[in-house]
């Protein structure tokens, strides 16, 4: 049994070091899914796929440290999540509660990470958004890597919530609608969404087989390059994070053009 662990962790340094670090996307975003199917393949209950989940989530995010990856978007809980039986979104909360304040304390390697809320606070259970205004507040100095926390989160209510930020601005001022729909942007748009200032994904990931995006970074993955993985999210590895991050180097990018 050692000689296969010896040769499958050659493979993944051989990986590893035949990156082309500057050809590395400067943000990812991942679609954490699978947590239910893992448990229920391994006959476990749905709270400890989400828990497998959580832990995942500190590994993970120490391969972004190690590859200079600056900025993670993790979609942790979606606004269509908000509707799943009251006992399971209790159990799910309680567990990104408490995966959160253990972010605050920095990843296995000391590095402290700088976390951000990108969502609906207001659909939050009022124990979560006070953990993640905290958190905001108490990392908002950390130079590690940026992690925006996809929670109560739906593509279309950001780009809803941009536009209706944009218009109580202009009625603020005095405008009128016309005037707001004559010189209407996407740079307008962009500067209101949950991730103003950020650079946009460069690369999406997706674990558990499904190719979709479920409503995530709608607007800021326009030109984002795309990474389906069949492994369900707890089961995901180092390799197919150095196998995501070479497919992503390996192509062209044309940004439309």
């Amino acid at each position: 049994m050692q000689l296969p662990n010896v040769l499958y962790s050659f493979y993944e340094r051989r990986l590893a070091s035949g990156l082309d670090h500057e050809r590395l996307p400067r943000h990812i975003g991942v679609v954490l899914d699978g947590n239910r199917r893992w448990a229920k393949a391994s006959g476990a209950t749905t709270a400890d796929g989400h828990l497998a989940g959580a832990e995942k989530i500190h590994e993970f995010l120490g391969w972004c440290d190690e590859f200079g990856i600056r900025v993670v978007t993790l979609y942790m809980l979606s606004t269509d999540n908000m509707g799943r039986p009251p006992e399971e979104l209790d159990q799910l909360v309680g567990i990104i509660d408490n995966t959160l304040k253990r972010l605050g304390d920095g990843l296995a390697n000391g590095q402290r990470v700088r976390v951000q809320a990108v969502g609906a606070s207001e659909l939050l259970p009022a124990g979560l958004a006070e953990t993640l205004d905290g958190l905001q507040a108490s990392t908002a100095d950390a130079d590690g890597v940026h992690v925006n926390v996809a929670v109560g989160y739906g593509g279309r209510r950001e780009i809803v919530d941009a536009v209706k930020e944009l218009l109580l601005e202009a009625d603020a001022e005095g405008r009128t609608a016309a005037e707001v729909a004559g010189e209407l942007s996407d740079e307008q748009i962009a500067a209101r969404l949950y991730t103003r200032g950020q650079p946009d994904p460069d690369l999406v990931i997706r674990t558990s087989g499904e190719q979709r995006l479920s409503g995530f970074l709608m607007w800021q993955s326009a030109y984002s390059e795309f990474y389906f993985c069949e492994a369900l999210w707890p089961d995901f590895r180092r390799v197919d994070f150095v196998r995501a991050l070479r497919d992503f180097a390996s192509r062209q990018r044309r940004f439309g053009n």
